[in-house]
């Protein structure tokens, strides 16, 4: 069984923006319609696709299963299946012996910079960098599939 400890931080953008940063990768993920049980989610990351079914979070965890699927799945999974998404680019920067993927978020939530750092247990210590703001774990306004309904820019 797959299980997910994420915490999520928004990003202080000024001192991001002065940060020398790796190439980013585009993606672009939609969410297949569920109930409050179960989160599933279309991606494509770059030239890879993904199904990615998550479970509810419970404190910092939740079960999570993500499986590769082909690349021309993905797009005709996001064309057929999906009616919100959201769109992304995302920055992986290691800090210690962890981490850091970075969202800069497109579109309807352009604007809105997410970290966010997966731990192996939920008591795990971890270096915090400078850009790190405000823990925003447990809002969620900034979940990805909350953000696809209600943008950022309409808050």
């Amino acid at each position: 069984m797959g299980v997910e400890i994420e915490r999520k931080f928004l990003v202080n953008q000024e001192i991001w923006q002065q940060l020398e940063k790796p190439n980013g990768v585009h993606y672009h993920q939609g969410y297949i319609p569920s109930d409050d049980s179960c989160t599933v989610r279309v991606r494509i990351a770059g030239e890879r696709g993904y199904l990615t079914l998550k479970g509810k979070t419970k404190g910092f965890s939740r079960k999570e299963f993500e499986y590769e699927i082909p690349f021309a799945d993905a797009q005709e999974m996001l064309n057929e299946f999906t009616r919100t998404g959201t769109e992304k680019i995302r920055y992986h920067i290691a800090i210690g012996t962890h981490v850091w993927e970075v969202d800069e978020f497109l579109g309807p939530n352009k604007g809105l910079f997410v970290a966010e750092i997966e731990l192996r247990d939920e008591s795990e210590p971890f270096a915090i960098p400078a850009w790190i703001g405000e823990e925003v774990t447990n809002d969620r306004r900034y979940a990805n599939s909350n953000l696809a309904v209600h943008p950022f820019l309409e808050w």
